[in-house]
């Protein structure tokens, strides 16, 4: 879609804070959230689009590693809210957390018609050779998108150094590159160069979409428990004994192993035993859990844990959370973990 041929066209950015609008404070030299009106004023290009443009700040801005549920239901509602209103939405945030945000966004939105894009930068929008300004603007542009009066890309995605990934499938890479966001398992659902090009095979377009709902209960008794050569029982049992815990990410080694030390299986089972969900997820970057291929896995399949398939800890833990929260049975949510709600795994 090239900019200004649809006049008609509106997104709405919603900036919840991060170092796409950060200043250096000169007397501390750490960086700190300013209002999303200074960033307008570095971005003129965007007035070039012949678009419906709005923005809504949120007061106090957010550093991404202070995003929490309550938040994400803050911006759910903001969007339900302006459903009707805009075309696409373009959500600027912190990239600490950003693939957990766009991982419980995708769940959150049920029949999804229109772009929900997050982005933000590794540089603060201010400085000469910040990565902002791109990413923003065709955020923008992708979020505007249509095709025969629909919506381009109805997904929740992230679009970052030149790649839109879906959502749910991307993790955070690098803390200095530029491109510090990939989707191993997943390809991409458009590259920018001169001309934006979408792998439409790749875009999830069910046929026929019902009415939007959104669900914003999440219930936060999770945690992720990584794997590691050495764990001993005292740690894994402490661990598995939370009070009031219901649900564990377990990170494994390749496709879904731990140690077949006896205490650690029998911590599980009792885990189990007691209600808590055990979702196994792999601790590589790409390749999926495939329980019983080996004996280190085939025990945990036997006492009861839910293979993660390839899904990454960012959409697994919040997942588990978002079915936690919806009303369901131990049964239900095994079930749905297995399946996928917004194609966070692959068949």
């Amino acid at each position: 879609m090239k900019p200004g041929n649809n006049a008609k066209s509106s997104v709405l950015i919603i900036y919840t804070g991060g170092t796409i609008g950060m200043v250096q404070r000169p007397e501390s030299g750490t960086l700190t959230p300013v209002k999303f009106d200074q960033i307008l004023n570095e971005v003129p290009e965007l007035n070039k689009f012949n678009y419906h443009i709005q923005t809504i700040t949120f007061s106090p801005a957010l550093d991404s590693s202070n995003m929490t549920p309550s938040v994400w239901v803050k911006i759910a509602q903001t969007i339900k809210k302006n459903y009707n209103d805009f075309d696409g939405f373009v959500i600027l945030h912190g990239t600490d957390t950003m693939a957990y945000t766009a991982s419980a966004l995708s769940f959150m939105f049920e029949n999804l018609d229109k772009p929900i894009i997050l982005t933000g930068s590794q540089l603060p929008i201010g400085t000469i050779r910040t990565d902002g300004k791109e990413n923003l603007i065709t955020s923008v542009e992708i979020a505007a998108a249509k095709e025969n009066g629909k919506s381009k890309v109805p997904e929740v995605c992230i679009y970052f150094d030149f790649n839109l990934y879906r959502g749910n499938r991307t993790v955070k890479r690098d803390s200095e590159q530029f491109s510090a966001f990939h989707s191993v398992n997943y390809p991409a659902l458009a590259v920018a160069g001169v001309d934006i090009r979408y792998s439409n095979e790749f875009i999830y377009k069910p046929e026929n979409k019902g009415i939007l709902k959104v669900n914003t209960k999440f219930d936060d008794n999770v945690v992720i428990l990584k794997m590691f050569p050495g764990i001993s029982e005292k740690v894994f049992s402490s661990i598995t004994n939370i009070q009031g815990l219901k649900g564990i990410v377990l990170e494994t080694f390749g496709s879904g192993n731990v140690p077949t030390s006896p205490w650690l299986i029998n911590c599980i089972k009792k885990a189990i035993k007691k209600g808590i969900i055990i979702l196994n997820i792999t601790q590589c970057e790409g390749g999926r859990v495939i329980m019983g291929q080996y004996e280190t896995s085939l025990e945990l399949l036997n006492a009861g844990v839910v293979s993660g398939k390839d899904m990454t800890t960012e959409a697994a833990i919040t997942k588990l959370m978002f079915l936690l929260g919806q009303g369901l049975n131990n049964h239900e949510i095994k079930f749905y973990l297995n399946k996928s709600l917004r194609g966070e795994i692959s068949d």
